[in-house]
C-alpha cells in the first residue's frame, strides 16, 4: 500500500495498520475464518472498525467493515441508498478499502431501517464467497444488523472472533504508545491550565466546556469533561454535563476529570482533586488513602499477573481499612476506546501484558467525603510507569 495524504487530524502510518492487518490476518487462520465483520456506531467505546480503517464511527451512525483473510475491505456507511464505490486500497480517506456501500439507515432512532446495512453487507459477503465469519464484537453492533445478517446467510457458520482480535489491539505498538503519551500530556497541560482558571462564582459547566474547547485545541475529538462541585461533608461523584449546574462555591470540594482522546484518537485519563479553599483534615486523609489504594494496586500489576488477582488485591485493602469493596471497575485498558480490555475485575480472563496502557482510578467513599485519583501507566517489563506528570496531590486553590 502506497502513502498517501490524509484529511485526517494526525494520521495513523500505514506502516501501523498493515500491522494490525497481519496480525489480525494470523488470528483468523487460527480460528479458520475467511472474512471478519465489524461495526461501529460511536467513537467512546465502538473502536473496531477506527482500529482496522483509522475512521471512527459517530454520532450513532453505524459503520460497519468486511475484513477478509486476502483482498481489501468492504465498508457500509450511511449515505445514499444504492451507494457504491471502488478503490484500489491507498485512497487517502479509504486505505485498505477495495469497496465502500451505502444506504440510509438510522437504526437507534428509525426502527423499521434496523436490517437496512446489514441485508446490504450480506451481499457482499455471499458475493465474497464467504463461508465461515467471524464476528467482532458483536454485543456492540445493531441488533437489527446481526439479525439481518444471519437470516439472509443462513449457510455461513458465524463464529465469536472478538477475543482474538481483543489479544492483539490489548498490546500497544510504539507508535501507538507515542500517541497515547501525547494524550497524557495534552491533559496534564489542560489540568495545570484548569487549575488556574477555576475560581469560585464559575458554573460547573463553565469549566466543562472551557475543558474541552482546550483538548480539542490540541488535538482532542472526543470524551468526558467532567467537574464536580460539592460542600465539605457531601460526596462529589461523577455527574453527566446535562447535571453540572452547580455554582463553584468556596471551600468547595471540586474534582475534575479530564477523560478525553489525543492525537490520532487515543484516550488517556487524569482525575484530581482540589478544594477552593484550606483543605481540611478529612479531606486530605481521604487522598492520602487513595494513593496508597493505588500503589497497593500499582504494586500488583506486573506482566503475568492475573486481573481478578489484582482485583481482589485491592478490595481486600478497602476491607481491611473499613472501606466499601470496589463493585464497579477498578482500572481498564485504553486505547481507541475509553474504556477496552483488559478490566481490573473478577470477570476479565486476560493477563497483564507489556505495553498495556492501563487507566487506574482508585476511588473509595471515606466517611461522607468521596475520593479518588486516576492516571494512565503504560506496563513495563517490570511493572506500570506512570505517563501523566501532574503532581500526585491534593490542591488547595484560593
Amino acid at each position: 500500500m502506497t502513502a498517501t495524504a490524509s484529511p485526517i487530524r494526525d494520521v495513523i502510518s500505514n506502516t501501523e495498520l498493515e500491522r494490525r492487518w497481519s496480525a489480525s490476518r494470523a488470528a483468523m487462520r487460527k480460528l479458520g475464518v475467511d472474512a471478519l465483520v465489524l461495526q461501529s456506531s460511536e467513537d467512546w467505546m465502538g473502536a473496531y472498525t477506527k482500529w482496522f480503517t483509522d475512521t471512527p464511527a459517530t454520532n450513532a451512525y453505524p459503520r460497519s467493515v468486511i475484513f477478509p483473510l486476502d483482498g481489501l475491505m468492504t465498508t457500509c456507511e450511511v449515505g445514499v441508498f444504492g451507494g457504491e464505490w471502488g478503490y484500489n486500497g491507498d485512497h487517502a480517506d479509504f486505505r485498505g478499502i477495495g469497496r465502500r456501500v451505502s444506504t440510509p439507515s438510522f437504526n437507534g432512532a428509525v426502527d423499521y431501517t434496523g436490517r437496512y446495512d446489514g441485508e446490504l453487507m450480506a451481499k457482499e459477503l455471499k458475493a465474497g464467497g464467504h463461508r465461515r465469519v467471524g464476528l467482532v464484537g458483536a454485543n456492540g453492533m445493531y441488533h437489527g444488523f446481526v439479525q439481518a445478517l444471519k437470516e439472509s446467510l443462513p449457510e455461513v457458520e458465524w463464529v465469536d472472533a472478538t477475543d482474538a482480535i481483543d489479544d492483539i489491539k490489548a498490546v500497544k505498538s510504539a507508535e501507538e504508545i507515542g500517541l497515547i503519551r501525547k494524550a497524557a500530556a495534552i491533559q496534564d497541560e489542560v489540568m495545570t491550565i484548569l487549575l488556574d482558571y477555576i475560581k469560585p462564582g464559575m458554573k460547573e459547566y463553565e469549566v466543562a466546556a472551557y475543558m474541552q474547547y482546550l483538548t480539542t485545541l490540541r488535538g482532542g475529538s472526543q470524551g468526558l469533561y467532567m467537574i464536580m462541585a460539592t460542600p465539605l461533608g457531601q460526596p462529589n461523584f461523577v455527574k453527566p454535563k446535562y447535571a453540572m449546574t452547580r455554582t463553584i462555591e468556596k471551600n468547595d470540594v471540586v474534582g475534575i476529570m479530564i477523560e478525553c482522546n489525543g492525537p490520532s484518537g487515543f484516550y488517556t485519563h487524569l482525575f484530581r482533586f482540589m478544594v477552593m479553599g484550606k483543605a481540611p483534615q478529612e479531606i486530605t486523609e481521604a487522598h492520602a488513602l487513595v494513593l496508597e489504594a493505588e500503589q497497593n494496586v500499582l504494586d500488583r500489576m506486573k506482566p503475568g499477573a492475573a486481573c481478578a488477582d489484582v482485583f481482589a488485591a485491592h478490595n481486600e485493602f478497602m476491607r481491611n481499612h473499613g472501606l466499601p469493596e470496589e463493585r464497579r471497575i477498578l482500572c481498564h485498558g485504553q486505547g481507541y476506546e475509553m474504556v477496552e480490555r483488559p478490566l481490573i475485575r473478577q470477570d476479565e480472563s486476560m493477563t497483564i501484558r507489556e505495553n498495556m496502557n492501563m487507566g487506574l482510578h482508585a476511588a473509595m467513599l471515606v466517611g461522607k467525603n468521596f475520593m479518588s485519583n486516576t492516571n494512565n501507566f503504560i506496563i513495563g517489563p517490570n511493572g506500570p510507569v506512570r505517563i501523566h506528570q501532574t503532581a500526585q496531590k491534593l490542591f488547595e486553590l484560593a
